[in-house]
């Protein structure tokens, strides 16, 4: 597979399921006291700016546009409604966010130290700004863990 295709289409994907996530949550939430639900709708900006983005890059270089599959749409929604009905406080959503997160730091960060040699330099920029994007939202979580 092509580096830059790879690194666009992990974006890509990885953001179009933060978005999805964000919104389930903030839907999961909605009605409720949570004081985490403008940190949540922040995060979702983010991610919605990096599938635009990457969404651009990728039809600009020609490349096909694979997204998530439904089945795991719903098997993190599933498991998102499960783990907000057991707890929906700022605490647990929070550490629900940050394990995701984590998760899509160290999958970017290997691909970015695989790639930053061979990939297209505006491609590992925009893998670069997503990774600081994650742990700068990972940072912004710790006050509500």
């Amino acid at each position: 597979m092509d580096e830059n295709l790879e690194l666009l289409e992990y974006i890509y994907k990885n953001s179009e399921m933060g978005v999805y996530s964000c919104e389930k949550l903030i839907q999961d939430i909605n009605g409720k006291e949570n004081k985490i639900k403008k940190p949540l709708e922040g995060i979702l900006k983010g991610y919605e700016n990096f599938k635009q983005d990457s969404k651009k890059l990728i039809k600009k270089n020609k490349y096909e546009l694979k997204t998530n599959g439904m089945m795991a749409k719903m098997s993190a929604s599933m498991q998102m409604k499960m783990e907000v009905a057991k707890d929906n406080s700022d605490s647990a959503i929070a550490k629900l966010l940050t394990q995701g997160l984590t998760m899509g730091t160290v999958d970017i960060t290997a691909k970015i130290d695989r790639y930053e040699k061979d990939a297209d330099k505006k491609i590992i920029k925009m893998a670069k700004d997503y990774l600081k994007f994650q742990k700068e939202s990972i940072d912004f979580l710790k006050d509500y863990l």
